[in-house]
């Protein structure tokens, strides 16, 4: 049976916290421990092993996502769904895994680091459990049991620390720490077969349920998704790229470190699109519509609160978590906000037209956001400088969301006037809360007073969205009388 939707998007959440929380203890261990010359061989390892984890997925496991929640109601065949993208997975992945492990020597001697070839191959390892993980990980996401895919990501956490620790203490090189990493996604990739085994059947993790149907079917609806996540690397390394072509590496850093920020601020929203998106896909049109637009008024109200902050504490916020030295980031923080507006959104929208099969649909739009992005980051960088690649961010995504909403207008009932008022009423509350936070201060605001003036702006916007009538203290109370009961 599905988890609730709340249920659903706490555990993703959690999966998404977890994941950070680790990946960042053990980059800063690492980097201690291992120091420049170790840690840059590794790092290259996982810069060669990422270039090469779209390719080994070619959208497999967002293909088997959707169709895996089209037949949430029918175990057998969604383990035949699974069988046949395992069965893709194997050829693709394992294909470019072993490849990428035999070039390892080859690669190694190109960039002049004979350490590098074996990290290369315990990444090669790690590619390999990472694909299987995110295969089954994906379809316990689109099942409505994202329980069961945060108790394989925790299992991979506990192993890469344990293993990474313990190996990387014995024996202080790059190739320790990537097998470290390899061990982690290894356990949660077995684990999370383990699960896709108890709760559907043996058949979900084996070759004897495969059809030729099935695979030419996850494989048709794979290529499409393959596109479209390429096109989106693209569009999210190519301001710094071209700011480190244009300009200098120092100024790719200046740009690039408070984007590194702004990313976990689409994490909630994220997490509850993958608690609502996948109920929209089905085989008959019975489609549960109202959570989907419902999430679209709580994505609006949630990403227009953190748009104040971003306006008016840019410089103060920059200083404390970079430090003076990055005071030229503030600029490119203030120009991401429309940015991190529409993220939520965008993300929302993404994932629920990839479940209602609208997929192919989104390839052009996806392509017109890298070449406007393109065109203005070539045109205004060399005359404005490194904020430049956050305006191309921002325009490209104000027709990125739009057209996703109306790609899923197409299937299904969204109207639009209820959005167009949510967001005049959350932009009414955002200028409210803005007001709020100057009166605190604008480029030097104590660090001690950043918590009371939070607290009075969070006041401010949740007293205009009661006030104008977008939610009610009853509401409000709801919401927060059910947080206890979400992980139960």
């Amino acid at each position: 049976m599905p988890e609730s939707i709340a249920r659903n998007t706490v555990y993703a959440l959690a999966g998404q916290l977890l994941g950070a929380v680790v990946t960042a203890g053990l980059t800063l261990f690492l980097a201690r421990v291992l120091g420049p010359q170790e840690f840059g061989v590794l790092s290259l390892a996982f810069g060669l092993a990422g270039l090469l984890l779209l390719p080994s997925d070619f959208g497999v496991s967002q293909s088997a996502a959707r169709y895996a929640a089209e037949h949430r109601d029918d175990p057998a065949e969604v383990a035949r769904v699974l069988a046949s993208a395992l069965r893709l997975k194997v050829f693709l992945a394992g294909s470019i895994c072993l490849g990428f492990a035999l070039l390892a020597g080859p690669i190694a001697d190109a960039y002049g680091e004979p350490s590098l070839a074996w990290a290369i191959r315990a990444m090669a390892l790690t590619l390999f459990g990472q694909n299987v993980m995110n295969l089954y990980g994906g379809a316990f996401v689109a099942l409505g049991r994202t329980s069961s895919s945060f108790r394989a990501l925790v299992s991979k956490s506990v192993a890469e620390a344990v293993a990474t620790l313990a190996l990387v203490l014995a024996s202080t090189g790059a190739a320790e720490a990537a097998l470290g990493r390899a061990a982690g996604f290894l356990v949660g990739g077995a684990v999370a077969a383990f699960m896709a085994a108890r709760v559907l059947g043996p058949g979900a993790v084996g070759f004897g349920n495969a059809t030729g149907a099935g695979t030419r079917r996850v494989a048709g609806y794979a290529g499409a998704m393959f596109v479209i996540d390429g096109a989106f690397a693209l569009f999210q390394q190519m301001d710094v790229l071209l700011i480190g072509a244009i300009l200098s590496a120092g100024a790719a850093g200046l740009f690039q470190a408070p984007l590194r920020l702004i990313v976990f601020l689409g994490y909630p929203v994220q997490a509850l699109a993958s608690g609502v998106a996948p109920r929209l896909a089905s085989t008959t049109g019975d489609r549960n519509v109202g959570p989907f637009r419902r999430a679209i008024r709580y994505a609006i109200m949630f990403q227009a609160m953190l748009v104040p902050p971003m306006l008016v504490w840019a410089k103060p916020l920059i200083e404390l978590m970079l430090g003076p030295d990055y005071a030229e980031s503030a600029e490119v923080l203030r120009a991401l906000a429309p940015f991190v507006f529409l993220l939520g959104l965008g993300t929302l929208l993404a994932l629920g037209a990839n479940y209602l099969g609208e997929a192919r649909r989104r390839i052009p739009v996806a392509i017109a956001a890298v070449v406007v992005n393109l065109a203005i980051d070539i045109t205004l960088i060399p005359e404005i400088g490194i904020v430049a690649g956050a305006i191309g961010t921002d325009v490209a995504f104000a027709i990125y969301v739009p057209a996703h909403l109306l790609i899923c207008r197409r299937i299904v009932d969204i109207p639009l006037r209820p959005i167009a008022v949510t967001l005049l009423r959350s932009l009414l509350a955002a200028g409210a809360m803005a007001g709020t936070l100057a009166l605190f201060g604008v480029s030097d605001v104590p660090v001690v007073l950043m918590p009371v003036g939070l607290a009075a702006g969070l006041a401010t916007y949740l007293a205009v969205l009661v006030l104008t009538r977008e939610t009610s203290v009853g509401e409000l109370r709801r919401i927060i009388a059910r947080l206890p009961l979400l992980t139960r």
